[in-house]
Parts: structure tokens; C-alpha cells; sequence
């Protein structure tokens, strides 16, 4: 179900420390409540429904609040109408709001209070509690939602990602409310019941802005365009995309076939650590060039800088280096809940007196950003340093194939080569055919030394539950450790696991048999 959240008067988040984590992967075993926090009074439902499918939420709160000595209440809403086990602690939502005043006076905060905490990626170690603050997120929550997606009056606005994401907090909750939106909150996935569901909601909500990730929309292109056009999308006048850098495949489709190439489409980026959009191609001047698969203009106040190898700032454009940011913004994460020497340390170290985001980038001759993927996403193939997403961007390019992930593992010639998971169209034909074409697409748009050694073709990648695909999972198959996978709790589905595992095992007796 999708619904239409009206104003609400901004106050304060009351479940401090309840979350596990965004939805991010972590190797550590899930902690859905940590006790770091102390907190005393946890908000879940008794069920939830996606795609279909009901998740047993309050079963996984049971267990949870087992390791936390200092839970008091559990408020316990309803989303379905099945009974669950209610225990001491347990209290019916629906039942203690009906004894309360329907007006609240907000709570007066401080504007470097806590306003929540986020946890995310820990994948070298135990996930990291981000601590976001009152005043100067709120601000650039509001700011960055107003500006980047021409926000007016009246418009109904539509981020479809994981409310439990950052990009939900920001922009489902925060900064859509603050500005006195009306903001959609989506709880399915877009192919549940069929592969309309986006637009049949743009058509029936008649959304304005539609603020999605770039792994559902090259889901998407595994259908006919059909699917799109026969619902009417004339009140979408920004589209956007987070979460990853978007292909260039995906892109055009987003722009030419959902947006009729009529609308404003903004690649964003950003981060649980930033709180709000950085780098975007609005605000800008009136009818100012985007670039296609490019973030391209930092917003106010940010200023970015890109560092060699050896910490020096690169000047000019035509330059590639890690992605650093040279002074504070509002919305900035201000600690990781405690343990702020590990914030010091991930952030600041690496290049001191800078922020450094993990992410590569590359700056035009124009100062145009461009994001590359992750700096830790890198393979050295005989020397050479290649970042995974380049060539999980060229494969992309071929009409048959909508999704992609490539990753390293150990070569005893090499050091380390590139391994491909695919996932074909339905009407791709051929697949070997498909693996050929591929192969030759990688030499030519890269190089020789940047194909795949291997490439499976599978129905489906890995996800979390905010489209993040997990390349650690295929790395552990890929190398011998898939019976230690560690967290899979934030998947989309825990049976892509089985999935592949089989299509890998597959793989190799057809490769040993061919030897």
C-alpha cells in the first residue's frame, strides 16, 4: 500500500538507538536493537507487508529486545489484522494514543540535541551509529529538498526508497514535511503486483517529484516499455536517482520513457554521513545543461575536493581522485554514537583536515563531479587498479543486460580478477552469445586486462531492502565462504542466496566438464 502523508509540524524523533541500521550490509551478526543506545521504548508493528509477502516484525523485535536489559515499553501498532504474541512489555499503539490529546505541544530541543541515530556499513567491523542533530539537519534536509527538486507549493512528492534508509529519513519524512509537503510513504517494490506499480501510483497520486534508485529502475528495464506508458505520468515534472551511480542505459530510460524527455532529472549524491544531497545538478541557472549519469554541481556550501595517492589536492578538470569535501555543512553527521575517535578515524584520517566520503570522482574541464563508485570497490589486475563499477558500467550499456555486479577475487597469475554477475532480459536470446558481446564490449571500452575472467548469468542479484546490492555476499560464494555470509538479514529476499548458489554450482561443473 502507498499513502499520502500530509503536513505535520516538524517536533522530535522519539526512538533514539531503535534501529539496527539503515539498511545497509555489514558482515557483523544483527543487532536489530543494540544496547549502545540504553534505549527505553521501542515503536514496531505487529506485521509489515512488502512485495506480497508479510514480515513478522514483532517476532523479530522479541528477539531483539532480549539483548536489551533497558527496554521498558513496546508500542505495538497494526498493519494487519493477525494476532501476535503480546508480552509484558508490549503495549497496544492504537490503544494508548486513544487515551491521549490530539494536539502535542513539540518538545523545545537544543539544536545540537540528538535528533536519531542511523547505523550504517560496518563491513570491517561492528556497524556505526551516526549521530544526526536537531537544528542543522532539519535545515538541510529541508533546504536540499526544496532546491534540487524544485519543490513548489501544492506538488505531491514521491521518494519510493526505504523509509528506513537515509534517504527516507530525508526525503519521506524530514525535509518533505518541514516543507509542508505531501509526501508518499511506499512500503511495496516496483514489480508487486506487476511492473507498473511506480507509475499506476504517479498516475493515481499524481506525484510531481519521483525520487528513486538506480537498481529498481534497471530492474524495470527487464520489461516492455508498455508497463510505463500506459499510465499517465504528465504530472511528474522531476525525476531523480540515489543510491549508486546510475548507467548510462538506465538514465536515458528514466529521461526518455518516464519523463518523456520533458522532465528535470537529477542524479544525486550523497551519504548516511551527509544528511542530505551534496552534489546535483539543480540548483543551478535557469535551463543550465545536465549531463547524463552526472552529479555534477555541488550544492551551497559544499565545497569538494579530489586527493592523488599521496594526499595532494588535484587542481583543475580532466582530473580522477578520492572524493573529499574541505569544509563543514549543516546537515553532516556530528559523531558516531560512542565513539567518536572511530568517526575521527574513518572520516578525517585518511586525508587530514578533509572529509573523506570513501567514493572516487572524476571533475571535468567544465568542474563538473562525477562519481566513479566506491574507493574500496577496487581490483588490481596485474597492476592495474580498476574500480568495479567501471566495468559493471560498460556491461550495462548492452541492451540485454539491466543488471550487473563485478567483483574481485584471488588470481594466482594475475593477483586478482574480475568476476561478472548478470541478469538478462527475458528476451535476450542467446545467453553465451550475450557473454561474448560483453566480453568484447569490456576490451573496447576499457581494456583487455579489465574482462571478466568469469561470467554467470543469474535471475537476480543480492539487495537490501534500499536497492544496495551486496557484492560482499557474491565475493564470499565466489570464494569458497558461503556457509560464513555473515548478516544476510537486510535482503530483499533471502532466497536469492539459494538462487545463485545453485547457478554457481551449475556453473562450475559445466566449466570443469569443459576442461
Amino acid at each position: 500500500m502507498d499513502f499520502l502523508h500530509h503536513t505535520l509540524r516538524p517536533g522530535v524523533c522519539g526512538c533514539l538507538g531503535c534501529e539496527g541500521r539503515s539498511g545497509e550490509e555489514t558482515d557483523q551478526k544483527y543487532l536489530p536493537l543494540t544496547p549502545i543506545a540504553k534505549c527505553k521504548v521501542v515503536i514496531t508493528f505487529n506485521q509489515g507487508l512488502r512485495g506480497g509477502r508479510v514480515v513478522e516484525l514483532k517476532k523479530i523485535v522479541d528477539e531483539a529486545i532480549k539483548l536489551c536489559p533497558t527496554v521498558q515499553h513496546v508500542l505495538v501498532a497494526h498493519r494487519t489484522d493477525n494476532k501476535v504474541h503480546m508480552g509484558d512489555l508490549d503495549i497496544p499503539l492504537e490503544q494508548e494514543m486513544a487515551k491521549e490529546e490530539p494536539v502535542c505541544a513539540p518538545e523545545s530541543m537544543g539544536s545540537e540535541d540528538t535528533l536519531f541515530l542511523l547505523y550504517t556499513s560496518g563491513s570491517t567491523g561492528t556497524p556505526k551509529g551516526l549521530v544526526h542533530t536537531q537544528a542543522g539537519y532539519l535545515l538541510y534536509a529541508a533546504l536540499t529538498h526544496r532546491f534540487v527538486f524544485d519543490y513548489r507549493p501544492g506538488d505531491v512528492f514521491g521518494c519510493v526508497a526505504d523509509i528506513g534508509w537515509i534517504t527516507g529519513h530525508s526525503y519521506v519524512v524530514y525535509g518533505p514535511l518541514c516543507n509542508g509537503a505531501t509526501s508518499v510513504l511506499f512500503e511495496s517494490t516496483p514489480v508487486y503486483p506487476d511492473a507498473g506499480r511506480y507509475w499506476e501510483m504517479v498516475q493515481r497520486l499524481k506525484i510531481s517529484q519521483f525520487y528513486g534508485a538506480p537498481t529498481a529502475f534497471r530492474l524495470l528495464l527487464k520489461f516492455e516499455d508498455s508497463w510505463v506508458k500506459k499510465y499517465d505520468r504528465s504530472s511528474l515534472r522531476t525525476l531523480g536517482s540515489v543510491g549508486e551511480p546510475i548507467n548510462h542505459e538506465a538514465w536515458e530510460w528514466l529521461h526518455r520513457v518516464v519523463g518523456d524527455s520533458r522532465c528535470t532529472l537529477v542524479d544525486t549524491w550523497w551519504q548516511t554521513e551527509t544528511g542530505g544531497i551534496c552534489i546535483s545538478p539543480r540548483p543551478s541557472e535557469e535551463g543550465a545543461e545536465i549531463l547524463p549519469c552526472m552529479a555534477m554541481r555541488p550544492l551551497f556550501g559544499i565545497v569538494p575536493v579530489l586527493m592523488d595517492e599521496k594526499g595532494n589536492v588535484l587542481k583543475g578538470g580532466d582530473v580522477s581522485g578520492a572524493l573529499c569535501l574541505s569544509q563543514a555543512w549543516p546537515g553532516m553527521a556530528r559523531t558516531i554514537f560512542g565513539d567518536h575517535q572511530r568517526f575521527m578515524d574513518a572520516y578525517f584520517e585518511a586525508y587530514p583536515g578533509y572529509y573523506f566520503t570513501g567514493d572516487g570522482a572524476y571533475r571535468t574541464e567544465d568542474g563538473y563531479y562525477q562519481i566513479t563508485g566506491r574507493m574500496d570497490d577496487v581490483i588490481n589486475i596485474s597492476g592495474h587498479r580498476l574500480g568495479t563499477a567501471e566495468i559493471e558500467d560498460a556491461m550495462a550499456d548492452h541492451p540485454a543486460v539491466p543488471e550487473t555486479a563485478v567483483i574481485g577475487y584471488p588470481h594466482d597469475i594475475k593477483g586478482e580478477a574480475a568476476f561478472a554477475f548478470i541478469v538478462l532480459k527475458d528476451d535476450a536470446g542467446d545467453a553465451d552469445v550475450v557473454v561474448k558481446e560483453l566480453r568484447s564490449v569490456v576490451a573496447s571500452k576499457i581494456a583487455k586486462y579489465a574482462v571478466p575472467d568469469q561470467v554467470l548469468v543469474v535471475k537476480r542479484l543480492p539487495k537490501t531492502r534500499s536497492g544496495k546490492v551486496m557484492r560482499r555476499l557474491l565475493r564470499k560464494i565466489v570464494t569458497g565462504r558461503a556457509q560464513d555470509l555473515g548478516d544476510t538479514t537486510t535482503l530483499e529476499d533471502p532466497a536469492v542466496i539459494t538462487e545463485i548458489l545453485s547457478a554457481y554450482q551449475e556453473y562450475k561443473d559445466k566449466m570443469g566438464a569443459a576442461q
